[in-house]
């Protein structure tokens, strides 16, 4: 059994769903604190293409006071102004003309006409968006109900345990802090996702990759799993 394990996403990109599609068991990772410093800090944030190439989509958050310990999980949505039309005024005027903006417009628009009080179930219901429209029917846990007691490093291993894992799925940038003796101990194998990603055709000319998936899906339609899904390279080191 392929398990991976990611922290939440807004409107995540192609190769956050490349990791899931690759594996049986996505554990979201919704317990730890939101890393302010992180390099891929897109908890509440992505990017989405746009006639001057591209754009962030940031949801304002409240975490004033409580830098360090905000649980991914407890992070409240500040609804003071009104993002959600915003962000969805942005989706729209440079995804209209998309050939199947259509097709996946509802859905996301619904999204975004709901009052989230919480980014965790923003981020879920979007995940449930994605995951429907690339037919992908794999089994969600959140680490938040796995009842762990490891942390950093240790705690991937405890809950590839507790899934029943066989093989671990990383992200590259675990090259940099996950210890390969401690997944041989528990007789899990350690593999790394390294996504090569796919071009396309966008709406504006030129091609911006690492965008949110919502450029795929609105660009490629049902075409988007299989472009979403070239060979990609899974390594033990």
């Amino acid at each position: 059994m392929i398990v991976t394990i990611m922290q939440p996403a807004y409107l995540p990109w192609l190769g956050f769903f490349d990791r899931i599609a690759a594996s049986d068991v996505f554990i979201v990772l919704d317990h730890v604190a939101i890393d302010r410093n992180s390099k891929t800090k897109f908890a509440n944030r992505n990017r989405i293409r746009t006639a001057q190439g591209w754009s962030w989509l940031t949801v304002p958050i409240r975490s004033k006071g409580k830098h360090g310990d905000l649980r991914l999980n407890e992070i409240e949505v500040n609804n003071e102004t009104n993002w959600r039309a915003k962000h969805w005024r942005a989706i729209e005027l440079n995804y209209r003309r998309a050939p199947y903006f259509d097709d996946y417009a509802p859905q996301f628009q619904a999204m975004f006409e709901t009052a989230w009080a919480h980014l965790a179930a923003l981020n879920a219901a979007g995940l449930k968006i994605f995951m429907d429209a690339l037919s992908m029917d794999k089994k969600v846990l959140l680490s938040s109900e796995l009842d762990c007691e490891e942390t950093k490093d240790r705690l991937i291993v405890e809950l590839c345990r507790k899934a029943g894992a066989t093989t671990y799925l990383s992200g590259p940038f675990g090259r940099d802090y996950l210890n390969p003796a401690d997944f041989e101990s528990a007789g899990i194998e350690l593999l790394f996702h390294d996504y090569d990603h796919p071009a396309y055709r966008q709406c504006f000319d030129g091609f911006e990759p690492y965008m949110s998936a919502i450029d795929l899906l609105f660009n490629c339609g049902a075409g988007a799993a299989q472009t979403l899904r070239r060979p990609q390279s899974l390594s033990a080191s």
